[in-house]
């Protein structure tokens, strides 16, 4: 059972929830009177309470989601308020439905989306993963930052071949590491308000840190919002060999380390927005002609479910017709089919901008 104050807390948090009639977020479309009242006294057995989920959307009340779990099984323990949202959230991912078993599927089957390297500039597959045991950044004492990370850096340590690379710790990172990790564009920076009212930032920078293998194609972030989030990216369009070398790169990192799983959500983060197969497949391309005409470059995109965003991600523009293209189906359908699906439809959105030469 959550305490006397934390329950206070909650009414509180509630209150202002209800009063705020310009809120858009998803937390107050779902957290109904009926759910709030069925959820504001339970506990996970790692301690967390309703109060840890919904923090950060009760203070930032211009959130599009506005919840976290704080760990696993407030997934399960709070699912009156989580389902709804991920159902809102994953379109076509209904309450009712399974998420499939992992299936990265014939790795072979991706190529090279723009061979000629007249569109495509950089290609990146990425995916979330949590440690199993461990609760989600906003429960985590200090000591389980410092264990996890070590856990994670010896793991990462022993990786061989095209993954053989460093661990940067953030704690104790001297200037010229840190600068040569911005230039690369690797380096993370302390969360946003968003998180920071989540508690996901606490202890900061223990038992965060960066590791990259020496060609600078594959990347992993240790506890920056999620506990690792695996990175794999090069210059290109070959999106074949970026796909194969992050799949290599998990199957090696989960021989040593058992991630989070849940038989309907499919792998776990402390997002919402991102469980299933947690991942996200982008290139940066240039679309001068199509980017003259964005209704045509929405209807295939729509197509083919796929996330058209500025250069620089959401909210920002496309510099020099330059767009950032991800899949945007992550939930009900595998790995393979959530990839096969952006790869589908970038060599169409490639064929359109050439025929309108």
């Amino acid at each position: 059972m959550a305490d006397a104050a934390t329950i206070a807390k909650l009414e509180e948090g509630f209150k202002k929830l209800e009063a705020a009639t310009d809120c858009k977020s998803l937390l107050k479309k779902y957290l109904t009177k009926s759910v709030f009242d069925q959820l504001k006294d339970k506990k996970t057995d790692l301690g967390a309470t309703l109060l840890d989920v919904i923090q950060s959307g009760v203070e930032n009340l211009d959130s599009g989601v506005g919840v976290y779990a704080p760990d696993a099984q407030a997934y399960t323990l709070f699912a009156p308020l989580f389902d709804p949202i991920i159902e809102d959230y994953h379109k076509g991912f209904e309450q009712t439905d399974k998420h499939p078993n992992k299936d990265f599927g014939d790795v072979n089957q991706f190529v090279n989306v723009d061979p000629d390297g007249k569109f495509v500039i950089s290609t990146r597959v990425r995916c979330g993963r949590s440690m199993e045991g461990y609760p989600f950044n906003p429960c985590l004492t200090e000591a389980q930052y410092k264990e996890m990370e070590s856990k994670v850096s010896s793991t990462l340590s022993s990786l061989e071949g095209e993954l053989k690379g460093t661990y940067f710790p953030l704690t104790g990172m001297t200037k010229e590491v840190q600068q040569k990790l911005i230039d690369d564009h690797f380096l993370f920076k302390e969360g946003d308000r968003f998180l920071q009212a989540a508690n996901a930032c606490r202890y900061w920078p223990t038992g965060r840190g960066i590791y990259h293998n020496d060609n600078k194609t594959f990347l992993v972030w240790c506890n920056e919002g999620d506990h690792l989030r695996i990175i794999s990216m090069q210059m290109g369009g070959d999106l074949g060999q970026v796909y194969r070398r992050l799949v290599s790169a998990v199957n090696e990192i989960e021989k040593r380390v058992p991630f989070s799983h849940h038989d309907r959500l499919g792998f776990l983060t402390f997002c919402p927005t991102n469980l299933g197969t947690t991942v996200r497949a982008s290139v940066h391309i240039k679309l001068p002609k199509l980017a003259a005409n964005r209704e045509k470059l929405e209807e295939v995109a729509g197509k083919y479910s796929l996330q058209v965003r500025g250069t620089r991600g959401e909210h920002t523009e496309a510099e020099g017709g330059v767009y950032d293209i991800s899949n945007k189906r992550r939930m009900g359908l595998t790995e393979y089919q959530a990839v096969k699906e952006m790869q589908d439809g970038i060599i169409e959105l490639i064929k359109i901008e050439k025929e309108m030469q």
